[in-house]
């Protein structure tokens, strides 16, 4: 089944999306639809990712009614913006099993280079998107990444977007919420579609609907078609603060539920094929390699979780409860990552490369309330790491142990930006620090007040920088001695148009985990 269409308005707006899409590219404009299929079948844009030395994802998805099971789809990829010198080619099958959607993986591919590449199918020709591979393993080149995260429909526009595409970086990490699965809520800045009983997403055709809502923004599909991308989930790609086959009303359908967001997801995203899930089950996690300079690690925080301890009568999922009152968060036994995939991140580590970024969807930082007059009034919200604090430490115990180096902690899901300090023991005022985090704030997800964030920047001096009220995305530069992060935020989140501002600028060396404000 293929996704619903949007409207007849954001058709003719996608269309024109395309045709400037290639321009601003400096690729070719999209051939004239022919007579025969007037219907867009690209309307969803284009996108890349995984890329590696040799090899890289590329992605489509066939749009509008009335297509066949089986399409044929014909892909170009270029090492020039106007397709003279084609690199290769072929033909690829989109299937309405999988929602006629496309995922070409060219191999044989020259490292650290920018390529081009475009689809044909019924007679109509994609936008043109860029991409890259990466770097061979034996050069140390520098690298350009945006980090960005939780990019709800209804709570905002997507202009960060339109200025990362803008930005041209070497490659986009999103950090997870790249749908919300909510039902509609009248009043917002724009609607999520509604589903059946006004509910939140529960069925393959929801989630297939929701993600090509998403999709159809033009600002999104620009900052696609602009870089190749990697990309780890959190929640709300199926359901708000679900924890391995426990969804948050602990409904006994929730196994189904997951699988059907999960293959949606894959559809959706410039995934390989090694990734399309099987029997409800997605492999997600894995690292890249950028030449000698970094290995980035993505990881996958919500497949392989255990469920968060004591949470509210009949539900799952987060609570926000006394440390005091609950002596399960101290058991070393349960993971924020499951324990198959702490092993394999520990083993996962470069001692070879200057950095080693690590890719996860929450908060690493200690961020416990903590009432200076009462420690036993600390409070624990358990769904992120501070409800994991045992494996928390293991997994920075093993950085310090094997002397990781660069280490990087890249986190979302909070709708703020921290930039901190991270110690093996965060209880451990001699506990050396062993890593730096940088979380991203939201694309256009709400945040919290100010006030709260401020009162953690005081309780907490390793936290040297946090706003939770403002919209944006973060850019690092990496070369072999220095990581320099610089902090966007939006001037007006609800306004498409909406100009940016450099809030504030980082530098960490490779030597050494400490944060200098610059």
């Amino acid at each position: 089944m293929s996704p619903a269409l949007p409207s007849s308005v954001q058709r003719r707006r996608l269309l024109g999306l395309g045709l400037g899409l290639g321009t601003l590219l400096g690729g070719c404009a999209p051939v004239p639809v022919t007579p025969a299929d007037r219907e867009p079948r690209f309307a969803l844009g284009v996108a890349s990712g995984q890329p590696r030395s040799d090899r890289l994802v590329l992605w489509t998805l066939l749009t509008g009614p009335d297509l066949p099971p089986q399409v044929e789809v014909q892909w170009e990829l270029a090492t020039d913006a106007g397709f003279r010198q084609l690199a290769a080619r072929g033909t690829a099958l989109a299937e309405a099993d999988w929602a006629h959607s496309v995922h070409v993986e060219p191999t044989g591919l020259e490292a650290g280079r920018w390529y081009w590449y475009r689809f044909t199918a019924r007679g109509q020709q994609s936008p043109v998107g860029r991409t890259r591979t990466a770097p061979a393993a034996d050069v140390l080149a520098p690298l350009h990444l945006v980090t960005a995260s939780c990019q709800r429909w209804d709570h905002g526009h997507y202009a960060a977007w339109r200025h990362v595409a803008q930005e041209a970086p070497d490659l986009v990490l999103f950090l997870g919420d790249y749908i919300y699965e909510s039902a509609a809520v009248p009043g917002r800045v724009r609607l999520h579609n509604a589903l059946p009983d006004g509910r939140s997403c529960r069925t393959l055709a929801d989630y297939r609907a929701r993600h090509a809502l998403y999709k159809s923004d033009p600002a999104l599909q620009a900052a696609h078609a602009a870089a190749p991308w990697l990309l780890i989930w959190d929640d709300h790609e199926v359901e708000n603060d679900y924890a391995g086959l426990v969804g948050g009303g602990l409904q006994p359908d929730f196994a189904a539920q997951r699988a059907a967001a999960y293959q949606a997801y894959w559809e959706f995203l410039p995934l390989p094929l090694s990734a399309r899930p099987q029997r409800g089950v997605m492999a997600l996690a894995a690292h890249f390699d950028w030449g000698r300079l970094a290995r980035l690690i993505c990881a996958d925080g919500r497949q392989y979780r255990d469920p968060q301890v004591c949470p509210r009568p009949g539900r799952a999922g987060s609570n926000t409860v006394r440390e005091a009152d609950c002596p399960a968060l101290d058991d070393p036994r349960r993971s924020l990552l499951g324990l198959a995939q702490e092993q394999w991140l520990a083993e996962s580590w470069s001692l070879e490369r200057r950095w080693n970024l690590l890719a996860q969807p929450t908060l690493m930082s200690r961020a416990v309330a903590q009432d200076r007059f009462d420690p036993d009034r600390a409070m624990v919200w358990t769904d992120g790491w501070d409800g994991y604090a045992p494996a928390r430490q293991r997994l920075l115990q093993t950085v310090a142990d094997r002397r990781v180096p660069g280490c990087v902690v890249l986190s979302g899901d909070v709708h703020a930006t921290y930039v901190a300090e991270l110690r093996a023991d965060p209880l451990s005022a001699g506990s050396p620090r062993v890593a730096t985090e940088f979380c991203t704030t939201s694309i256009s997800s709400h945040g919290w007040a100010q006030a709260r964030t401020d009162a953690l920047l005081e309780m907490y001096p390793l936290m040297r920088y946090g706003r939770s009220d403002e919209r944006g995305w973060l850019s690092l530069r990496l070369d072999g001695h220095l990581l320099r992060a610089e902090v966007h935020s939006l001037l007006d989140p609800n306004d498409p148009a909406s100009g940016a501002r450099s809030a504030a600028r980082f530098a960490v060396e490779s030597s050494r985990p400490v944060v200098q404000r610059v």
